[in-house]
């Protein structure tokens, strides 16, 4: 008594990778208490086979699998009549109905299943053998493998990261061979493989395949495989020869280093060298090897000359140039020679010349340098008017700019002889009222000349000659001391003397000042020796007195003494009295006879 009110989809298509569970879908438009619904798997043939139903009672869904044809894992049913394959595989790839049954009514679906599987990881199998350009037909490159895919994979050959367009015919240029294979799991293989005529150019090419795959939602995969390249046999076109390290930018070598002569030809596999020196124009063959280096060990000047290679490539082409030559040119340089010795004396204000000759190739260039100062180019060095800063050492340097780091010096040392040059750094005082006694003071006398002088001083003290901080000859003393009034007057000289003569000069402070503690102190002593001096001549005085009681007292006014001798004053009888132990003439007049009160 139930019908289908609206039918179900027509078909639909359902896409799975390998591996992966899928359900399909088959439900009514329309609601109904009671339909049957039936899945049933159609084979190539056309013919259906019932895999699974279910009824609906009420509100529930009954079902059971009738029949899963051998499946692994078995089809199951859902509750909701979905028909649900747990692992996708190849087998599944077929067109499965859905038939619902309501009453007298009926309605189906078709679904497709269409199941994909990446492919393993591509190989390429190169020819490893050595392939022939001269051939003239298409030979087998390499086959690319692409297992275990489906649907079947497609296989693209790559030249350089190019992709290479050739035909499936074959043909005298290039071609491809394809072949499929379905394996036992039912995915399918594909196996390609690649042809070409092979081209010089071809020996550094690099290829490889790429094999391209469908995914669900018409997404696509890519595999390439590893890069390979070939093993090509081409004759010999051009050979290439040179000379190697250690030669300059002029193809020069240095005399006694070891030369590496290079040969290379463009043909492979590599052919035999044969290096070769021409001489008189004949070959003379030096060497022979695979590997095309020639090393010459510790070259002389006479080794100079045309050197050579041939390549014995007998594949190569008539017209083709297979040997080469190239010159090898020596450099040499020879010790330099002086017109004088290691070392040249002269006199104050002579002049001379010396001259400085060499034998090289390339040709040399000289120049003189003093104390590495330029003096100029050329094998003549002049000297003129010399003084004792001409003295020192002169250097003759002979190069080549051609060739590097090969140059050779020579040099002589020149000796200016004369008498002593004498210099003296004047010292100044230290405060600046001038010298004061006692302040120390360092004298410096520097001299030079040849021979070189000996330095002495009029004082004591002085230190040992040495080579000055100045340089040129110099030679310095000093002396340290005390400064003196005695040396103020005198004065403190230094000598300088060889065999050609001598020279002094003299220091001189001036005016020396005492120091204001010493000039208080004989202010002092010239009271003291003054009073002493005084205090002696009262005693002197009292001492010759002596016996008289009036002595060395004052005196009462009227007569001397009893017993006293009358003295007269007369300046006859006392002559001592008059003077410095007398008060006075004056006095006497007025003490009279009592005069003699003052002496004291």
């Amino acid at each position: 008594g139930a019908r289908a009110e609206e039918p179900l989809p027509g078909s639909s298509l359902v896409e799975v990778m390998k591996g992966e569970p899928v359900a399909l879908n088959c439900t009514a438009l329309a609601a109904h208490d009671h339909f049957v619904l039936e899945w049933f798997l159609v084979d190539r043939s056309g013919v259906r086979h019932r895999l699974a139903s279910a009824q609906q009672q009420g509100s529930e869904l009954q079902g059971r699998v009738h029949d899963s044809r051998g499946r692994s894992p078995p089809y199951q049913l859902d509750s909701q009549g979905h028909l649900v394959l747990t692992e996708a595989q190849v087998g599944d790839e077929q067109s499965y109905v859905c038939v619902v049954r309501a009453g007298a009514a009926s309605t189906e679906a078709t679904t497709e299943l269409r199941m994909f599987a990446k492919p393993e990881a591509t190989e390429v199998f190169p020819n490893k053998g050595i392939l022939s350009v001269v051939e003239d037909f298409a030979q087998e490159i390499a086959t690319c493998n692409s297992r275990n895919g489906n649907p079947a994979p497609q296989i693209t050959w790559y030249q350089n990261g190019q992709p290479l367009r050739v035909p499936m015919e074959v043909n005298a240029e290039g071609y491809m061979t394809s072949r499929t294979v379905r394996e036992a799991s039912g995915l399918q293989s594909l196996t390609s493989t690649l042809y070409l005529r092979l081209r010089k150019a071809h020996r550094d090419a690099s290829f490889h395949c790429s094999v391209s795959y469908n995914l669900p939602m018409g997404r696509r995969g890519r595999l390439d495989s590893p890069v390979f390249h070939l093993t090509l046999h081409y004759p010999t076109e051009n050979v290439d020869f040179w000379v190697g390290s250690p030669s300059t930018t002029e193809g020069w070598v240095r005399e006694g280093d070891s030369v590496q002569l290079f040969c290379r030809g463009d043909g492979n596999p590599s052919m035999e060298y044969v290096f070769f020196r021409l001489q008189d124009k004949q070959e003379n063959v030096l060497k022979t090897n695979l590997e095309g280096n020639l090393t010459l060990e510790g070259v002389q000047r006479g080794q100079s000359g045309t050197y050579g290679c041939r390549v014995e490539d007998y594949d190569a082409a008539e017209d083709a140039v297979l040997s080469k030559t190239a010159e090898l040119r020596v450099a040499y340089l020879d010790p330099l020679e002086l017109s004088t010795g290691e070392e040249l004396s002269l006199h104050l204000g002579n002049s001379t010349t010396v001259n400085c000759s060499v034998q090289g190739l390339p040709t040399p260039a000289l120049r003189w340098t003093k104390d590495f100062v330029p003096l100029g180019n050329g094998p003549t060095l002049s000297l003129s008017s010399i003084t004792f800063d001409s003295a020192g050492t002169y250097v003759c340097e002979a190069s080549m700019p051609t060739v590097p780091l090969l140059s050779r010096t020579q040099s002589f040392k020149l000796l200016v002889q004369g008498p002593p040059q004498l210099s003296a750094e004047e010292t100044q005082p230290q405060t600046e009222g001038g010298w004061r006694e006692g302040d120390e003071v360092r004298l410096v006398c520097s001299a030079r000349g040849y021979p070189e002088p000996k330095l002495s001083w009029s004082q004591l003290g002085g230190s040992p000659a040495e080579p000055a901080l100045t340089g040129q000859g110099w030679v310095s003393s000093s002396l340290t001391l005390k400064v003196t009034s005695a040396l103020s007057r005198e004065g403190v000289s230094c000598e300088a003397s060889n065999t050609h003569g001598k020279k002094q000069h003299v220091f001189h402070f001036g005016s020396v000042a005492p120091q204001t503690s010493q000039a208080g102190v004989a202010v002092m002593a010239v009271a003291v020796s003054v009073g002493l001096l005084l205090l002696v001549v009262a005693a002197f005085y009292c001492m010759r007195r002596k016996g008289r009681p009036g002595c060395c007292r004052r005196g009462e006014k009227g007569a001397p003494p009893p017993g006293d001798p009358q003295l007269s004053h007369s300046g006859s009888e006392r002559p001592e009295q008059t003077g410095l132990l007398m008060g006075g003439a004056s006095g006497g007049a007025r003490h009279g006879s009592g005069g003699f009160g003052d002496e004291c």
